[in-house]
């Protein structure tokens, strides 16, 4: 019985453990400064707004556009807002704090498969 109890557990940790996945990882990699982090979600393009100028990258492109964005502002903090979700897409918006000011954040990731891709990321200024 505690064999049973043990396994159903560790069934239960793994399932939590892979529940982190998608836009919490995305989130994580912000509050990390870690562009790569980020990047591992991408979609093929990713529309990215930095103030109120916006575009579409590809992959490669986007991965720079977020690592010199990161670089050039250095994260403090992120601080969720609101998180949802509606038909296979998941939202964050949120508060990146960096040593350069403050920046209304949005996420917006759509479901493929098994998997969540990045479509796209505003930065916008408070």
């Amino acid at each position: 019985m505690k064999t049973f109890f043990t396994l159903i557990c560790a069934g239960f940790l793994t399932l939590s453990a892979n529940a982190q996945t998608g836009i919490q990882e995305v989130i994580n990699g912000l509050q990390a400064s870690n562009s790569g982090q980020v990047a591992r979600y991408f979609d093929n393009t990713v529309d990215i707004t930095l103030s109120q100028k916006g575009n579409s990258y590809s992959k490669s492109q986007a991965e720079v556009i977020l690592r010199d964005f990161l670089a050039t502002n250095p994260v403090k903090s992120f601080q969720v807002i609101h998180k949802g979700d509606n038909a296979g897409s998941e939202y964050c918006i949120g508060k990146l704090i960096t040593k350069n000011g403050s920046f209304r954040t949005t996420i917006f990731m759509k479901q493929r498969g098994d998997k969540q891709f990045l479509q796209e990321i505003r930065f916008e200024n408070e």
